[in-house]
């Protein structure tokens, strides 16, 4: 088996978990030092298996914090837009909440922190997504700090990796 079968073969065994609930995490990476000293923090908005942002969206935006989220573009290409508030969210082509076009693009080095979405995630911060390669391809060109949340029973002790991938500066985990 290649490394894309065996992705493909984590995918579905994330597809029989519980949606993501780690309030708790989600706090820890508030209260880390990057995130607190960052003027622009990059979110996701959790859909399926992935954590609920709503809170942790809504928290940075209580703190004055410029919140960011990602746009996926043509052939696999991401952009950051910024909010203000939730009406600013509409459905991507797959039900993504994300920032609407009259949205102000953010670049990179205005971010100081990010926070990435995973199914899954391995010891070295190495993350399983949905597989569209968005994200590496973004996080390739970011040099910032980046975490991810990885709640009890989607820890691994090594994902199948290749070329693109780019594991996170800090993994928050219950385990």
């Amino acid at each position: 088996m290649n490394a894309d079968q065996k992705k493909a073969e984590l995918r579905r065994k994330a597809a029989a978990l519980p949606k993501a609930n780690c309030p708790h995490l989600l706090d820890r990476f508030l209260n880390l030092p990057q995130v607190k000293q960052a003027d622009t923090v990059m979110v996701f908005c959790g859909v399926g298996r992935e954590p609920d942002t709503d809170g942790l969206i809504r928290t940075l935006l209580a703190q004055g914090k410029r919140v960011a989220l990602p746009v996926c573009l043509p052939q696999r290409k991401m952009e950051v837009r910024s909010i203000t508030d939730f009406s600013q969210l509409e459905p991507n082509r797959y039900g993504i909440p994300e920032p609407d076009g009259m949205c102000p693009i953010v670049p990179a080095e205005e971010i100081g922190a990010v926070l990435v979405p995973n199914l899954m995630c391995d010891r070295d911060g190495y993350r399983l997504g949905h597989g569209g390669g968005y994200y590496d391809r973004w996080l390739a060109n970011y040099r910032g700090f980046t975490a991810a949340v990885c709640p009890a029973g989607r820890l691994v002790d090594e994902l199948p990796r290749d070329k693109y991938d780019v594991p996170v500066s800090l993994l928050l985990c219950d385990e």
